[in-house]
């Protein structure tokens, strides 16, 4: 796992041995893979948002319980290295549908109120893929991929297409962006709902006239105040970024977003219970800004934070309960990760530092959102499926960006050779198959735009920072000067405090040009 490549030659027939290693592996993982394919198992991702690995009780929480998801872990395989691909939302969100990693393609980092369609029509997508298996196929909660044509961006008022029914999915109830960006609408399908064409949706990047209402001119008017950046448009007493007007009948409560989602889900299992399906439950919880339901609000002590948590917690045991009571537990792949790990302060004053007490977002990792340390990265990461997938605890490697090769496996889908350039079929270890192996290496990056890097091959963790500032670093949203390049063996330093590229400068070299051809090829799978 651990062994680099000496040269290109080397490189070459490395990869060739590990494709044979694979196949054999498959071939022995035959019998219980199979069984899973001939049951047809529906799929269930649940995808929180700025979710850390020390945020949930199995994973060592302080000061909140989460006893639904730690249910689901008794019940599955938690795996102590499950990676999302990127430490923000948009690249990771990208990557886990499209299975190639987001800093490939420009214009996948964080999206505007007004972005097109990030994911074109007609790409092959986890959805896709299983939709041509015969899946039913939807997406339910926060979409932030853009939506509309890249000339044009999204009609608000007409048809937002193209969107997730161009790549794959059936059907979708979205949050379009992310709440702390404009606007605050549900879009179903192709269209804004509950829009009145006599109000019209207009979303703009500019003040639409001089008396508009914003958290700068209106501030005391605020029930929860920014601390940057979230100033512009006011809805529901919270300020966001971007400007809007219009649609007021459409316009939701900030506070019941997550009712929302588990209701549609909930629809969306009964009513395709008698056919294979796939959900992609896509949580608001916890991003900012953190307005729970009222039945959440003060729940913990740890603040906002804290109590989306613990709404979190709920939609996961409203969805356990709903596979339950339609005969669907036993039949059901269910997953449980996160876009990318912790922040406190993310342009809200909503005291998640004040309130932090002795709970730590991170666990034994540093950096968090925004960053290329394990803390930007590694999250929870769950799956559970009684009598197919063993109860357990796995330290095997696995990302979202594998669920796209690895689900195709599943449903016996032949993956394109010009699609799905990252993602690795890593079946056996979702399913904690004995003797499964998950990835041998994996390349995090942040948003795409400071051209920063993490490169884990084994134990070992080389970070590249091009132009040398880390942002995030100890979940504030202060700049730190670093080295353009560290080395860090996680197995005994998980924490990356102990860098080890001057006393390790050959294994350093070889991992910096490994790194850099990953880049420079276009694609790892």
């Amino acid at each position: 796992m651990s062994k680099l490549f000496d040269s290109s030659l080397n490189s070459a027939w490395r990869l060739t041995s590990t494709i044979c290693i694979a196949v054999v592996g498959s071939c022995l993982l035959l019998p219980s893979i199979s069984s899973a394919k001939e049951q047809r198992p529906n799929v269930v991702i649940v995808m929180a948002d700025d979710l850390g690995y020390g945020d949930i009780g199995c994973y060592g929480a302080k000061g909140l319980e989460t006893p639904n998801i730690d249910r689901m872990a008794s019940e599955g395989c938690r795996f102590t290295s499950g990676y999302c691909s990127a430490s923000t939302c948009t690249p990771t969100r990208y990557s886990f549908l499209t299975g190639t990693y987001a800093f490939r393609v420009p214009g996948t980092g964080i999206a505007p109120p007004n972005s097109p369609a990030l994911i074109p029509a007609g790409t092959t997508t986890t959805a896709s893929l299983l939709q041509d298996a015969g899946y039913a196929t939807a997406v339910i909660g926060k979409w932030h991929l853009g939506l509309g044509e890249k000339s044009k961006g999204p009609d608000w008022n007409g048809e937002l297409k193209p969107g997730p029914l161009e790549i794959g999915f059936d059907h979708c109830v979205l949050l379009p962006t992310t709440n702390d960006r404009v606007p605050q609408v549900y879009v179903k399908d192709h269209e804004v709902e509950n829009l009145d064409p006599a109000d019209p949706l207009w979303v703009g990047n500019k003040k639409p006239s001089d008396d508009h209402p914003t958290g700068i001119t209106h501030r005391d008017t605020l029930k929860m105040d920014w601390s940057h950046g979230h100033n512009s448009t006011i809805h529901n007493g919270i300020s966001r970024i971007g400007f809007y007007t219009g649609g007021h009948a459409a316009r939701f409560r900030d506070e019941d977003l997550s009712d929302r989602w588990v209701a549609e889900s909930k629809n969306w299992i009964a009513n395709h219970k008698d056919e294979p399906f796939f959900l992609f439950f896509a949580s608001h919880d916890l991003h900012v800004p953190r307005v729970v339901h009222e039945r959440f609000q003060g729940s913990t002590g740890l603040g906002p934070r804290g109590d989306a948590i613990a709404e979190l917690d709920w939609c996961v045991g409203e969805l356990m309960s709903s596979l339950e009571e339609n005969g669907l537990t036993e039949k059901t792949m269910l997953v449980f990760c996160s876009d990318n790990g912790p922040v406190l302060d993310d342009g809200y004053k909503d005291d998640a530092n004040e309130k932090l007490g002795d709970h730590d977002p991170n666990g034994i990792y540093q950096g968090g959102k925004y960053t290329v340390y394990e803390g930007g990265t590694r999250t929870p990461f769950i799956t559970r499926m009684p009598g197919t997938i063993p109860v357990g605890v796995s330290d095997e490697m696995v990302c979202t960006i594998d669920f796209a090769a690895s689900l195709a496996a599943m449903v016996g889908q032949d993956l394109p050779a010009d699609a799905c350039l990252d993602s690795q079929n890593v079946l056996g270890a979702l399913m904690n198959q004995s003797g499964a192996q998950g990835r041998e290496h994996l390349v995090q990056q942040d948003n795409g735009k400071l051209g920063n890097y993490g490169y884990r091959v084994g134990d070992w963790k080389l970070v590249r920072h091009d132009n040398k500032k880390s942002y995030n670093f100890d979940l504030s949203m202060t700049r730190k000067q670093v080295p353009q390049y560290t080395l860090y063996n996680l197995e005994v330093d998980p924490a990356e405090q102990n860098d080890l590229s001057k006393t390790e400068p050959k294994r350093a070299e070889q991992m910096k040009q490994e790194l850099q051809r990953l880049l420079d090829a276009g694609r790892s799978r």
